[in-house]
């Protein structure tokens, strides 16, 4: 099943800089090939179901492993079945006067 996720990866008592963490996701992210944008709140990845979800593990071992005790993170999914939709499409869906 593809699905489009929106995660947000926060690495608790780490300090007020994330970008070290958030790189290293990022490197984990592309690692898996997967589709990705990094927003200012978030990361959408999307991919199929597995390979979602083991980045998303991956991410949080790596976290871990640099140090960081606990971690909260926050996830949106959204999956359809009708069609293969992109993240980068649901905006433009929504603005445009074409009906989908």
């Amino acid at each position: 099943m593809w699905v489009s996720i929106d995660l947000s990866l926060v690495p608790v008592g780490a300090g007020v800089s994330l970008s070290p963490y958030i790189r290293a996701c990022k490197e984990i992210i592309e690692k898996n090939g997967l589709e990705h944008e990094l927003g200012p709140n978030g990361t959408a990845i999307e991919g199929d179901w597995e390979s979602v979800f083991k980045c998303v593990k991956e991410c949080h071992h790596e976290v871990h492993r640099l140090g960081v005790s606990r971690i909260y993170t926050t996830l949106k999914v959204n999956s359809r079945t009708d069609r293969l939709q992109s993240f980068r499409e649901k905006v433009p869906s929504v603005t445009s006067n074409v009906k989908n």
